[in-house]
């Protein structure tokens, strides 16, 4: 079987679905066995897409940007990517939309139905974009992926005739996402600035990860000396969350780190008091997963998959109730036996999640569709 996947989104971001495409293809060159595999990119600026063996070979399209070719998709339906990609059994597109195609099966993953669900916190133009072409992608795909049973369960109920074409494939941490010797973890800290006691979030700023109820639960701690962390680039929508934030009475508490090398991320998450997650809605939650990873007790809402994922590895708190979450906040913060506890079991639900098992899951559902 011909595998072709497109990793235009590991190419142009290392955030969200460009982790999941390039986590996913590191993991799946190795358990090749008659299979070949083709990774699928636009590299005008010639930059390559690194750390992945030579199990896979590279089809690059190096004489045009991809910007235009995916422009023609959107307006066009034209020029069909296995024009550019090379023919192959099976067309994988891991970031929501098909591209047109004549030959060949079809997989694509759709993470989350968040779009559907909460328009009001998409960015306009992406939400246009997905609203007007996921339909075509969902009766087109031979197979859809998701990442979680809650994920599936939205696609099946926003487009009931998807039912039996969704598979279920589940995030992880990555390999490297372990507690770093505490000296190394000291230097990341100073390297980033961060030398007092510190609340973490990490992820895009946008509406979706209620930011502005966060600095709300911050502000009441009213017994801890420390700082609040959100490290993420801002995304959409954001003016009322940075009016939030620059108004806020600790705002010189609050730090906001743009961007963390995957290098550095252990270090950050290790160097937590405790990592928190105010989100409406996830497809997944991998954040939390990696801080659970690093050793670091987790508190998150129970927004979308959170529950399913994070299950008894985390304190879940349901309503958006800012004296609940200081009440269990605090209790972590200051017991240090019901700490040491939810430590224990965020690092027991995280070892039940493998990126070797989603690329496994993945490649049968490539043989399914293909058998």
């Amino acid at each position: 079987m011909q595998i072709c996947i497109d990793v235009q989104s590991a190419v142009a971001q290392r955030a969200g679905v460009g982790r999941y495409t390039l986590q996913l293809v590191r993991h799946m060159a190795p358990l090749l066995d008659h299979d070949k595999l083709r990774l699928f990119y636009f590299d005008f600026k010639r930059n390559g897409l690194p750390g992945v063996g030579p199990e896979a070979t590279h089809k690059a399209v190096q004489w045009c940007p991809g910007r235009v070719v995916q422009g023609l998709w959107k307006t066009l339906s034209w020029p069909p990517a296995n024009w550019l990609s090379g023919s192959a059994d099976l067309y994988h597109s891991p970031n929501f939309i098909l591209p047109p195609l004549t030959q060949g099966k079809s997989v694509v993953s759709i993470h989350d139905m968040s779009f559907m669900r909460f328009p009001e916190f998409a960015e306009s133009r992406n939400y246009d974009y997905l609203s007007k072409r996921i339909a075509d992608t969902v009766e087109r795909a031979d197979a859809i992926i998701t990442i979680s049973n809650f994920s599936a369960e939205e696609i099946h109920h926003f487009f009931p005739a998807s039912r039996g074409k969704v598979k279920t494939t589940y995030l992880a941490a990555a390999d490297g996402f372990t507690a770093p010797d505490a000296c190394i973890t000291t230097t990341i800290r100073k390297q980033l600035n961060l030398e007092r006691p510190y609340l973490l979030t990490v992820g895009t700023i946008e509406p979706r990860k209620n930011i502005g109820f966060l600095v709300e639960v911050f502000e009441n701690l009213h017994d801890y000396d420390g700082d609040l962390v959100i490290a993420g680039m801002p995304g959409w929508k954001v003016e009322s969350t940075m009016e939030r934030i620059r108004t806020s009475p600790l705002a010189d508490r609050i730090r906001i780190i743009n961007y963390v090398s995957e290098e550095n991320l252990p270090g950050l998450y290790a160097g937590a008091d405790l990592f928190l997650t105010t989100s409406h809605y996830e497809g997944f939650g991998l954040p939390p997963l990696e801080a659970m990873a690093c050793n670091t007790p987790v508190i998150s809402s129970a927004g979308g998959s959170l529950a399913e994922v994070l299950s008894d590895g985390a304190i879940l708190i349901e309503p958006f109730d800012a004296d609940l979450w200081r009440e269990n906040i605090m209790h972590i913060l200051t017991d240090s036996t019901a700490r040491d506890t939810l430590i224990h079991a965020g690092s027991a639900r995280c070892k039940q999640f493998s990126w070797n098992r989603t690329a496994r899951d993945t490649l049968a559902v490539y043989r399914e569709v293909c058998a």
